[in-house]
């Protein structure tokens, strides 16, 4: 097997293996700083992450105010501090070793007061920011006015020039690698491109050879692919290893390391990951931010799936198309199609008597309880992305509401991720993961009594194992 040698990176000797950001309390200080102990680039994420207080105690700040913006902003700054925390907490368990980096999710509200914050108070601890979900398009110039390093996240070359067209260009010396997230097996919020098929998966290769042209021809030769999204295995990429086609390469693992000692999830979500198959883990749509995403199966996904494969189309008045009455809760009468019936009754029938209008204009199904929860988390949203379906918050408006109905198709993505991440509760709540999760069941690695520790992943990584 080919050896994976130590690169330049950030003016640093280091392996050029990376830490996937993992969202909220997956990925933290801990594990970043174990990572960045070996030689490695550790990354902490940055949305919405714990804070250590004063008596050195890390927890999930709590929002207290009650105004929608108001809650918005004090998660911010909560948010900043957990940042600041983290980053400490990784700094010193480096101990001078590898790098840190932080990763934000650039649709996250305010992601740039985010960014500037954060590095204006942990000078000294961050190395780099890595962001995508959406084009960061103001990365380069928010990271590089703190002499730090910006790695955007990328699934094409088109999406990368557009970057360095509109900015990047000015900031060149700052740009620590380019992230390509192959969107077919990557964790979490996958970054498709208006030209892929989702049912279509293609090889990462032509698209990272693309991305490479793009650098070259900008004058940015010796700055590294990071090959990030289904990678569990160096021996499965040698073909990307010292090859001028690709260049500088290195190589982010995002779903291997969940099933660490230092990995902060619990252990009933610990024990889900090694009972995968093949085909669990699937991509959808019910994220509130509008990108599709790669989640596990469960309860949660479920019922969403059910939802809207039987929302019904609907009219406010009876026409001849639109002739059956539904009576609604609210002594609101809506009509459907008469061929529709039969899939509002089959709702019923299963005791989802609760419906709502979509902002599509139709009618979905649900119990009252869960209901009356979705009502819940909305009252309670803090406005946590730039724009949310489930919530109708938009960061990008004077009222900052994006004019549409709360789409009760989707979910309270903080409420959830908090809950999986700090309650342990796999079944009703998003379990974001890569394709490869399946590949827990056999891998020996994590068949022993005992989890490897990250010096331990990264050892095997090393071999090819």
């Amino acid at each position: 097997m080919k050896e994976l040698k130590k690169i330049n990176l950030c003016g640093k000797e280091v392996f050029p293996l990376f830490e996937g950001g993992r969202g909220v309390n997956v990925s933290n200080g801990e594990t970043a700083g174990a990572w960045a102990k070996e030689d490695c680039v550790g990354t902490f994420s940055g949305v919405f992450p714990d804070i250590k207080d004063e008596n050195g105690v890390v927890k999930s700040p709590e929002i207290l105010t009650k105004s929608r913006l108001d809650r918005h902003w004090e998660m911010m700054d909560k948010a900043v501090d957990g940042c600041v925390s983290q980053a400490q907490i990784a700094y010193e368990k480096a101990n001078g070793h590898g790098l840190i980096n932080m990763n934000v999710l650039w649709e996250l509200a305010d992601s740039q007061y985010l960014i500037k914050n954060v590095l204006e108070k942990a000078k000294g601890t961050i190395n780099g920011i890595v962001s995508g979900a959406g084009l960061p398009i103001k990365l380069a110039e928010l990271t590089s006015h703190f002499g730090v390093f910006y790695y955007p996240i990328v699934s094409s070359g088109r999406a990368l020039q557009i970057l360095i067209k509109r900015g990047y260009d000015k900031f060149k010396e700052y740009m620590g690698g380019v992230v390509y997230e192959d969107p077919w097996f990557a964790g979490g919020h996958c970054g498709f491109s208006n030209n892929d098929e989702v049912s279509k998966p293609q090889s990462p290769y032509e698209k990272v050879v693309e991305i490479r042209k793009v650098l070259n021809a900008n004058g940015l030769n010796n700055v590294p692919i990071i090959i990030a999204g289904g990678v569990w295995s160096l021996s499965d990429w040698q073909d990307y290893i010292d090859n001028p086609e690709v260049g500088e390469v290195g190589f982010q693992f995002g779903t291997r390391p969940l099933l660490t000692q230092e990995s902060p999830i619990s252990n009933v979500w610990k024990k889900l990951l090694k009972s995968l198959n093949l085909g669990d883990v699937v991509i959808q749509d019910f994220s509130p931010t509008g990108f599709l995403s790669s989640a596990i199966k469960n309860t949660l996904l479920t019922k969403l799936f059910d939802r809207t494969e039987n929302q019904v189309a609907f009219s406010k008045e009876k026409t001849e198309e639109f002739c059956e009455p539904v009576p609604y809760s609210q002594n609101v009468t809506y009509y459907v199609r008469k061929e529709d019936m039969k899939t509002v009754n089959e709702q019923f029938r299963k005791g989802h008597t609760a419906m709502s209008v979509t902002p599509d204009n139709t009618l979905i199904f649900m119990d009252i309880d869960e209901k009356m929860q979705n009502m819940e988390d909305i009252k309670e949203c803090c406005g946590c992305l730039s724009a949310c379906k489930f919530s109708s918050w938009t960061t990008h408006s004077p009222n900052y509401t994006t004019g549409k109905l709360p789409d009760l198709r989707s979910f309270c993505i903080r409420k959830s991720l908090i809950e999986v991440g700090h309650k342990g509760n796999v079944l009703n709540n998003i379990l974001f993961s890569g394709k490869n999760a399946y590949k827990f069941k056999t891998d020996p690695l994590f068949n022993k009594a005992n989890l490897p520790t990250v010096k331990e992943l990264i050892e095997a990584i090393r071999l090819g194992q």
